[in-house]
């Protein structure tokens, strides 16, 4: 990467981009004293580190930073250096404001084209894995260098383009974090919080990755851990949930049918009625009568 650097409000080069506060890259060829004091911002801040090694803070945890690792700093949280000063090396950078980051949303802001459930997966991964230093993620220094490049020149269509690059370097850093997942953490308990989260948001057509998103694990590796942890499939064990769910509701001669099935996250009374009588061996209202003596 050249290295440049562009702030909002000075740089002409941002000035169709309000959400793109600066970026740059920059060489630290001297320490400065005080050149590193503790920082905090309400915008997002990524860095790219592409040579020398950089000991950093994020809020109350120490890092060692190498070649090819990337620092992501929410907004609200701190960054400093328990040195007081930026090592000598290389690091290209980008901060960006988001409309809303918080828990169980994620609105990056009209310049995005990432789909609502894109986006609450997303913010899931972010908000489960802080401080965010994924390693060795060479992607994204791809998609950085590619950023900047198509603001330094503005060729044909670099607005779209800029907006597009910036998307997936969101989603490139997701998915590092969702692939190395933290295996190492207490499954059981990361599990009950899975849980209750379905239980709260049943009537969500959850998809696996969603599911895998919440608890900051890749895919794969979701599907091996729940399969080991309760002997099914992710979507075999939302449908027990359901299941289970809708038979406490059905005890409640008062609601309707219907309204259960689309409570519980059926897409329709028949499909309920299928799939209830599949694990029961009793439609709903077959149970319902038996239970309540409800006809």
């Amino acid at each position: 990467m050249n290295l440049f650097e562009l702030q909002q409000g000075s740089s002409r080069e941002l000035q169709m981009f309000p959400h793109i506060v600066s970026t740059g890259c920059k060489k630290n060829q001297a320490i400065q004293l005080e050149s590193f004091r503790e920082s905090m911002s309400e915008f997002i801040r990524i860095y790219y580190i592409i040579d020398g090694k950089h000991e950093w803070r994020i809020d109350d945890e120490n890092f060692h930073l190498y070649p090819g690792d990337t620092v992501l700093i929410l907004p609200g949280r701190k960054l400093s250096s328990e040195k007081g000063f930026l090592e000598i090396g290389t690091l290209a950078w980008i901060h960006f404001k988001i409309e809303v980051l918080e828990h169980n949303k994620f609105i990056p802001g009209k310049w995005s084209s990432l789909s609502e459930s894109e986006c609450g997966t997303i913010g899931n991964i972010l908000l489960l894995n802080r401080p965010l230093v994924p390693s060795k993620t060479c992607d994204a220094g791809r998609v950085l260098a590619s950023l900047q490049n198509e603001l330094l020149n503005q060729e044909i269509a670099f607005y779209t383009r800029v907006n597009q690059l910036l998307d997936e370097f969101l989603a490139t850093l997701s998915r590092q974090l969702a692939k190395e997942g933290n295996p190492g953490r207490d499954f059981s308990k990361i599990f009950l919080q899975l849980e209750q989260k379905l239980r709260d948001n049943l009537a969500r057509q959850w998809s696996v990755e969603e599911m895998a998103a919440t608890v900051g694990m890749g895919t794969t590796l979701f599907n091996v851990r729940v399969k080991s942890y309760t002997g099914f499939s992710p979507i075999n064990y939302l449908i027990n949930l359901r299941i289970a769910e809708s038979i406490k509701l059905l005890r409640k001669p008062d609601l309707n049918l219907t309204d259960i099935a689309l409570d519980t996250g059926f897409c329709s009374s028949q499909h309920f009625s299928t799939t209830f009588k599949k694990l029961t061996g009793h439609t709903p209202r077959e149970f319902r009568k038996k239970n309540t003596g409800d006809s």
